[in-house]
């Protein structure tokens, strides 16, 4: 599953004084002061404390004396700065709400409004809005952002090129950080890097680059970096919930939700954040309890929703959520390939199966991901879907050393194995896989009689037919047995296989496939050959021949009595 590392889309990317997008200071670059008690507006906004603030504000005294134009103006400063607290608590329904109420006909608050349309998701409204506005860095941030989400490639380059000249330090973190929403990494840690280097004091920056660190699978390294910053702000809910999902990746998902568990229950800022993640780190538990409220505010909660869909089994509903969804990142393309590769299988839709072919050739293909791990599974998943075999092996065994106790690595693995040829090494793979959901798949038992029959043990392979239950796909398995025995002439479990079929089906192919085997039988007997003679001689072919309803079954009867000697 996909874990969410930075904020919600209702709570993310908070500025300082401005509440523009891509400012990237938050006060967190600042000593928080240890004075015992705030006794200021400005000792909350200083220490972070936005809930202290607001309260400090909603029970402000009121100067009786003060004439009432002047107390009209002192309470729209105020209702200004409660709007600036429930913004940076993540309120932003609340924070519109108060903006609207004190708008004015000049717009000095329409750019506060817009950026909080813009945290609502609300872009047309908040580009619509933005054409009256008068010009300030802080506009060019929020054209820049809108220009991305809105998809309008042109006026987004022209803003880049803008910011990139810019030697504003809020331009030049809104500029990485389109960067990271674009998955340039790299590109990203290369402006925070430059940025740090003038401005040490600036923490939060840390957090930035453990967190470009974390996309590019450094999971050590962002813990490094992230270490910094968690020794000056220890109760950073983003930081920790970072700290947890690279222990998720280092380790596992129990010692993750160890270090989120004192904060995940106490309505802290982040919260749905939180709720999400230990979904992923509890493996999937209360997923439809949870993800679906979180659908428009985390963003990887549609993504982890469909994948849990899928290990459900449910691919019409992980394609329900998937299909509208435009692809950006590197995992969103590769979920939507697996979705409809899902799908084209489940329907026999070519069309599902090529839209499949192309959203993971595209990953594997590309200049970013062709040297990942995601990328080479990218790959090697599009020349499965190909059919292209060989190919397969070449990208899985690139990365075979990250899966060796991987079950469906080693399944689809044994597949591409069976599919070129290369049977003893399937048949392995195969038996290592100890998910009994997978070993009972009908694919599985195909594959593994195929392996077990080349490899020299069709009573293996015959086992595997007896346990399983009497329905269509048994007898799927029972004909790929008797036609993989009589190829590989281990005619006696093909004559055993071919007979059941004629019980099942007294075709006149059956009966030529169980006639033929058994002349096999008699070959293997008369030459003493290693294989393909049953356990208890020339009486056994007999057996199966006499439960025979055709003709020609007493005449081989006949045939066989009469040279009988030459069987012993």
């Amino acid at each position: 599953q996909i874990l969410s590392r930075g904020k919600t889309d209702s709570a993310s990317s908070r500025n300082a004084a401005s509440g523009g997008p891509g400012s990237g200071l938050s006060g967190t670059g600042r000593q928080a002061r240890k004075a015992p008690a705030p006794a200021s507006l400005e000792d909350f906004i200083i220490r972070r404390d936005y809930t202290g603030a607001r309260a400090f504000l909603e029970f402000a005294t009121e100067d009786e004396d003060e004439e009432e134009a002047a107390r009209v103006a002192k309470q729209r400063q105020v209702d200004q700065w409660i709007a600036f607290c429930n913004f940076h608590l993540g309120d932003y329904q609340q924070a519109l709400g108060q903006y609207k109420a004190i708008a004015s006909p000049d717009g000095k608050v329409n750019l506060n409004l817009a950026v909080c349309m813009f945290y609502l998701g609300l872009y047309e409204e908040a580009q619509q809005l933005m054409e009256n506005a008068a010009d300030s860095s802080l506009k060019q941030r929020l054209l820049f952002h809108l220009a991305h989400k809105l998809g309008n490639e042109e006026e987004w380059g022209e803003l880049q090129d803008e910011l990139q000249h810019s030697p504003s330090l809020e331009q030049q973190l809104s500029l990485a950080s389109m960067h990271y929403m674009r998955a340039h990494y790299q590109e990203a840690i290369d402006v925070y890097k430059r940025v740090l280097v003038d401005n040490k004091d600036y923490m939060a920056i840390n957090v930035y680059l453990a967190l470009c660190f974390y996309k590019l699978d450094y999971y050590d390294m962002s813990q490094e970096v992230l270490d910094v910053y968690l020794g000056q702000h220890g109760d950073s809910t983003i930081a920790i919930n970072l700290k947890a999902c690279n222990r998720f990746r280092l380790f596992n998902g129990r010692v993750a939700e160890q270090e989120i568990k004192n904060i995940a229950d106490n309505g802290t800022f982040g919260a749905d954040l939180l709720r999400h993640n230990l979904v992923v780190f509890r493996n999937g538990e209360g997923a439809l309890r949870v993800l679906p409220g979180l659908l428009n505010i985390v963003p990887e909660a549609r993504l982890n929703l469909a994948i849990y869909y899928l290990k459900q089994g449910d691919v019409q509903e992980a394609h329900a959520l998937m299909k509208e969804m435009q692809p950006t990142s590197p995992h969103e393309y590769i979920l939507k390939g697996v979705v409809h590769a899902a799908l084209g299988q489940q329907l026999g839709s070519k069309e599902h199966i090529k839209t499949a072919q192309q959203n993971l050739h595209l990953v594997g293909s590309s200049a970013t991901e062709c040297d990942t791990i995601p990328g080479r599974q990218s790959m090697a998943s599009a020349f499965f879907l190909y059919e292209q075999f060989e190919e397969v092996l070449v990208y899985m065994n690139s990365i075979r050393s990250y899966f060796v106790n991987d079950d469906v690595f080693n399944y689809n693995f044994a597949q591409a194995k069976c599919a070129t040829g290369y049977y003893k090494e399937a048949e392995e793979l195969l038996m290592q896989i100890t998910d009994m959901d997978i070993k009972n798949q009908h694919t599985y038992c195909m594959i593994l009689a195929k392996c077990h029959i080349h490899c020299g043990h069709p009573e293996l392979a015959w086992n595997v037919f007896i346990t399983r239950d009497t329905n269509a796909e048994a007898f799927i398995l029972l004909q790929l047995i008797a036609n993989e025995c009589y190829k590989c002439e281990e005619f006696w479990v093909a004559a055993k296989a071919f007979d059941m079929l004629e019980k099942l089906d007294p075709s006149p192919e059956n009966w030529e496939g169980k006639r033929g085997a058994c002349a096999g039988v008699l070959f293997a007997l008369a030459t003493k050959a290693h294989r393909g003679r049953p356990g208890g001689g020339i009486s056994e072919v007999i057996g199966i021949l006499r439960d025979s309803s055709n003709g020609q079954a007493e005449a081989m009867i006949k045939t066989i009595r009469k040279h009988i000697n030459s069987f012993k």
